[in-house]
């Protein structure tokens, strides 16, 4: 078994592959000139070879930029600051303490988890990074396998990406596309507003949780078993001034949400954006900054409050901590940087996603089974393309005048895409924060792959497809409105 598992290509060496069968296949299919048409436009995108000599001084001129300008990195690094002074002051640690005690209720530990992880695209892609070691030490804390947490959390941010009883940063995006789309191929006047999908999405928090929870108690937790690894440290409660640190540090963190809140939604309202929204504001754009920014100010005050820290040497060192985790990070991340840059030059993952796109357009048969295969298509698609607003600037052109001549709504084409769009995110290997992952999963599990994580995660795919398809199947019949 241990030959075996160390024959398994190691991250850093699958996305090299990776980027060896997309130079390939871009050379294969400009040799046949492959080219579909985009919807929105009408212009005709071609397969762009990364053998031919422009294909190649491309990359020459770019490999380095594509490293640096991956959106993801500079996220990580600036999102592990934060973290890494909340984790070295002890104030992550006083949390779990307080919060869970004498290393009881596995359940409540699981449950939180994994609302947490359908509440986080709130936040963007901020439950990727912040959500996933924050997972892994309470699943270890109450004696379950902390890459446990890591796949719980992991799953419960990819594949509940839609589904929020709040408003996230994609709704809005979505539905802007949606009315252009709309209103460029159908003439429709309606409004395809942000909530447009709040019914059905926020009920649908319910169902992806459910099955979440099974499948992670009834699979996941039998698969991984005991934990070998370095056993926590005996429970001890806080003393009474650690109790008085960490009110300190909530207060700290009171004050900073509540200046964050006024400068955002207050009229002085600098965080705002230019015409007074918050689509394209400061706040948006910077709020993993933001979140960062002030969770390592409270860590700063617990370690200060609790003497931890003594001077700024001690608050380096808490900065510095998470870099040691991200050096194998940054190894994996060049390789992975440099496949996702081909992918886009070569205009592959545009092509296959248009052509898979285009073999139900003219399909003649009920709305209900039109919209179920719109589902299962997305879900392929976002097997290559993983991003639900680049995606979803061509396949609305596609389906929502598809569907419109059946007399389906816009909103509703577009909640079934979003279906699909998030139930495949935990087994593809495009998405952006794979990586990651499988980082924070090789800190419990050394030998850990992208075939390990596969193994764990296919089965809430498959079961969370399946569930939330006939969740919306019910909802459609029944005629419940998707949302406002």
């Amino acid at each position: 078994m241990r030959n075996s598992r160390r024959s398994l290509l190691h991250p850093a060496t699958m996305f090299l592959w990776l980027t060896v069968c997309v130079v390939f296949l871009s050379w294969i299919c400009d040799i046949y000139g492959m080219e579909v048409t985009l919807p929105q436009t009408g212009e005709q995108l071609r397969v762009q070879s990364l053998l031919s000599p422009e294909g190649l001084r491309w990359w020459l001129r770019n490999a380095v930029k594509n490293f640096t300008g991956f959106s993801p990195l500079g996220m990580v690094v600036v999102a592990m600051f934060g973290l890494g002074v909340a984790q070295h002051s002890g104030f992550i640690d006083a949390c779990i303490r307080l919060g869970i005690g004498e290393r009881r209720g596995k359940s409540k530990v699981v449950i939180c988890v994994i609302a947490l992880g359908l509440l986080s695209n709130v936040i963007g892609d901020g439950g990727y990074i912040l959500l996933l070691p924050i997972a892994a030490m309470l699943f270890q804390w109450v004696g379950l396998h902390p890459v446990a947490g890591i796949v719980t959390a992991y799953v419960s941010v990819a594949c509940g990406y839609s589904a929020n009883v709040i408003l996230s940063t994609v709704d809005p995006l979505l539905a802007h596309i949606t009315q252009d789309a709309a209103l460029a191929r159908t003439g429709y006047q309606g409004s395809a507003a942000s909530l447009s999908n709040y019914f059905f999405m926020s009920a649908s928090t319910l169902v992806v949780g459910a099955v979440i929870y099974v499948v992670t108690r009834r699979f996941l937790f039998p698969a991984l078993g005991k934990y070998e690894g370095r056993s926590m440290e005996p429970y001890r409660p806080l003393s009474r001034k650690e109790r008085r640190a960490f009110w300190v540090a909530i207060a700290v963190a009171a004050l900073y949400v509540g200046l964050t809140l006024w400068l955002t939604f207050s009229p002085y309202g600098i965080l705002r954006g230019a015409g007074g929204g918050l689509m394209h504001s400061p706040f948006i754009a910077g709020i993993l900054f933001i979140l960062s920014l002030g969770i390592g100010l409270t860590g700063l005050a617990y370690g200060f409050s609790s003497g931890r820290y003594r001077s700024d040497v001690d608050v380096i060192e808490g900065l510095t901590r998470p870099m040691r985790l991200l050096a194998v990070y940054f190894v994996i991340i060049f390789f992975a940087s440099q496949m996702f840059a081909c992918f886009e030059y070569s205009h592959l993952d545009r092509c296959l996603a248009i052509l898979g796109a285009n073999m139900i357009s003219t399909f003649q048969g009920s709305p209900l089974v039109a919209l179920v295969l719109l589902i299962l298509v997305t879900a392929t698609v976002n097997l290559i393309m993983v991003s639900a607003t680049a995606k979803w600037t061509f396949m609305s052109f596609i389906f929502i005048p598809m569907f419109a001549q059946m007399g389906v709504d816009p909103d509703i084409t577009q909640c079934a895409f979003r279906i699909g769009d998030s139930a495949t995110n935990a087994i593809t290997p495009f998405m952006f924060y794979m990586p990651l992952v499988l980082v924070y999963m090789r800190q419990y599990d050394k030998q850990a792959t992208y075939a390990t994580l596969l193994r764990h995660t296919w089965r809430y795919s498959l079961a969370i497809l399946a569930a939330w398809t006939l969740f919306f199947v019910a909802w459609y019949a029944l005629g419940i409105p998707m949302g406002i």
